[in-house]
């Protein structure tokens, strides 16, 4: 198994998904972390100057349906989430929800965490305490 973590500075779980520079990946043997890596993860910041498209807008918020939604929302998901690939579980401390959805449906288990600290967060998942707050999601 294998359990991802967005950050940015490779201890702590960032706040903002697609705003994290990279993942930490732990990969868990025998329910025990056994390896540990830094993956770079692309972001808005890759975004910043390629066009946008206005009419399939990702903030479609008067729909209720959170940040992250559309065609060209999906799209830039789908590169965030190339580099984690074969993992199981993604943790972050927030995330749209069409990332949160875009990543079920890659086969990734996001959670939205509380827990700041990425070995603390990835133990408590580990042990089963560790607590999704979908309401956190924007």
């Amino acid at each position: 198994m294998k359990i991802a973590a967005v950050t940015d500075d490779g201890k702590t779980i960032s706040a903002h998904f697609g705003r994290a520079r990279a993942y930490v990946v732990v990969t868990v043997e025998d329910g025990k972390a056994t390896e540990r890596e830094l993956r770079s993860k692309v972001g808005h910041h890759d975004f910043v100057h390629e066009p946008h498209e206005h009419g399939e807008h990702e903030h479609e918020h008067e729909h209720g349906r959170g940040h992250g939604w559309g065609a060209e929302a999906e799209g830039r998901h789908a590169r965030m989430f190339a580099a984690i690939a074969d993992c199981d579980v993604l943790l972050a401390r927030g995330m749209g929800q069409g990332a949160y959805a875009g990543l079920q449906q890659a086969g990734i288990r996001p959670f939205v965490t509380t827990v700041e600290d990425i070995d603390a967060a990835v133990q408590s998942y580990l042990d089963g305490g560790l607590e999704d707050h979908p309401e956190k999601l924007h």
